[in-house]
């Protein structure tokens, strides 16, 4: 092995604008071409666009304009705009900006003085301008380099700011923006703040009651299967919104001072728990969590002090308080939900038959199914590997290979009938991929249940013969 020195020629400081364009990821995630929703030029338009929304938190400018021709961006709000003085140190000087003072910005989502400097220097060029009373400051940078700084000039335009960039295909090779998933990162700001108006390229994105209409939108399709009417309830700093519908799983939409934290953190696990104890002194039975969760639809919204997020791009909340010197993130949510959500259930008697049957439903199926896979348990304790359903493959997933004694991947696919499983029988990798069929079509494939499937014998045989978790 070559020796490789390690000395003071080694080390190296760049520049703000040299260490984002190095390590762009640290700031905006993974870059992508566009083609998934959390690539990073829609990152680069989340970062200005949070700056609008934050005004618009603070109680200034009730419109804001986003428009993207041929891979350009431009969005202008009409808050109080960038002071003067200091438009060139807030989009070029890293650590620099308003959100550390809380006096101006007292629950923000822009927190650290980076996001609009990596849009600055990830663009080929980069133009701000902000009005402030008569008066229009403009400078224009490439890919982070102050090309021109003008000079403070009378203009006639409304108070507020605007800034045009062009992610750098040096960078973002092949990008495209999608405009269904700006749409939908407009529709969030939307949501989350009642009254505020959007135009984006001719459309207007408005909405009158936040989380409530959030939810009638996810809902759509399934609305003739919800089990009651969306429950909306608000308060300052907090609002949600729930209904259960018919499905197995939960489903959760979750978001801190206007950002939509995708991964949750301290503020969904807080309402989880909020839902569980509420309804649980409200019917004055102890049920089991799995019940209440099952086929929940909810969304949860709060407004805190100096966030703290686990990454830049802040999907997962981390803080365990509302505030500094405030209550607990968990004590906040628990009083909350237990004042106004039991508060509604007493008001709304309907809604209150509603949401106990649904959890006993979920009670019952779930005391059923476990009845059912205890039974399959007892009749599959004779089972072998010599199913005739099964077409094993030849490499087992405990088999090892190797000095390292790493374990061999192998796939099942599991088919319904005999027929169903003659063509990916003949076309499968014999070595590495099994093939087991179902007898018969268990009601049909748009809705196999957990029963259905657990009352299957041939497939108990298989489960406990590979050793395959109950949980599939």
């Amino acid at each position: 092995m070559a020796v490789v020195t390690y000395d003071e020629g080694n080390i190296r400081s760049l520049d703000w604008k040299e260490h984002i364009r190095l390590r762009p990821g640290m700031y905006i995630g993974k870059l992508g071409d566009g083609s998934a929703q959390d690539d990073g030029i829609y990152v680069l338009i989340k970062e200005i666009l949070d700056n609008s929304i934050d005004e618009y938190v603070m109680g200034y400018g009730k419109e804001i304009r986003l428009e993207i021709k041929e891979g350009e961006v431009f969005v202008r709000d009409y808050g109080r705009g960038i002071p003067l003085g200091k438009v060139v140190d807030c989009v070029s000087k890293i650590n620099t900006g308003g959100k550390y003072d809380s006096k101006a910005f007292k629950k923000s989502v822009g927190l650290n003085g980076v996001g609009t400097k990596a849009v600055n220097a990830l663009s080929d060029q980069f133009v701000v301008a902000a009005m402030r009373d008569g008066k229009c400051k403009e400078a224009i940078f490439e890919r982070g380099e102050l090309i021109k700084d003008g000079r403070i000039v009378k203009t006639r335009e409304s108070n507020g700011t605007l800034i045009r960039f062009k992610p750098d295909r040096s960078i973002f090779k092949h990008y495209r923006f999608r405009s269904e998933y700006i749409e939908n990162q407009l529709w969030n700001y939307a949501y989350l703040n009642a009254g505020l108006k959007i135009r984006f390229n001719g459309k207007t994105i408005h909405s009158k009651n936040g989380l409530l209409d959030l939810l009638e939108h996810k809902t759509a399709t399934i609305k003739d299967t919800l089990r009651y009417p969306i429950i909306h309830l608000k308060d300052e700093d907090i609002e949600m919104a729930i209904t259960h519908g018919n499905a197995y799983s939960e489903e959760y939409y979750s978001f801190v001072n206007g950002q939509n934290t995708t991964q949750g953190g301290t503020h969904l696990s807080a309402f989880r728990d909020a839902m569980v104890k509420t309804i649980r002194e409200h019917y004055g039975k102890n049920y089991d969590t799995k019940d209440i969760h099952s086929a929940i639809v909810g969304a949860i919204s709060v407004r805190v002090e100096e966030p703290v997020f686990e990454s830049q791009t802040k999907t997962k909340l981390g803080s365990q308080n509302i505030a500094p010197d405030g209550p607990s993130m968990r004590l906040f949510i628990w009083e909350f939900v237990k004042k106004h959500l039991d508060n509604y259930l007493h008001q709304n008697v309907e809604t209150h038959k509603a949401l106990l049957k649904r959890i006993q439903q979920s009670e019952r199926e779930r005391k059923e199914i476990a009845g059912v896979k205890k039974l399959a348990n007892e009749r599959a304790k004779k089972a072998n590997l010599h199913n005739k359903k099964l077409r094993d493959c030849r490499v087992h997933y405990n088999d090892k290979r190797g000095d390292d004694q790493e374990k061999l991947g192998t796939t099942l696919f599991i088919t319904e009938g005999d027929s169903a499983s003659g063509s990916i029988t003949k076309a499968r990798d014999v070595r590495k991929q099994a093939v087991f069929s179902l007898r018969g079509k268990p009601l049909n494939c748009y809705n196999m249940t957990k029963k259905v499937v657990y009352q299957n014998e041939e497939f108990n045989l298989l489960q406990h013969a590979l050793n395959i978790e109950d949980g599939l």
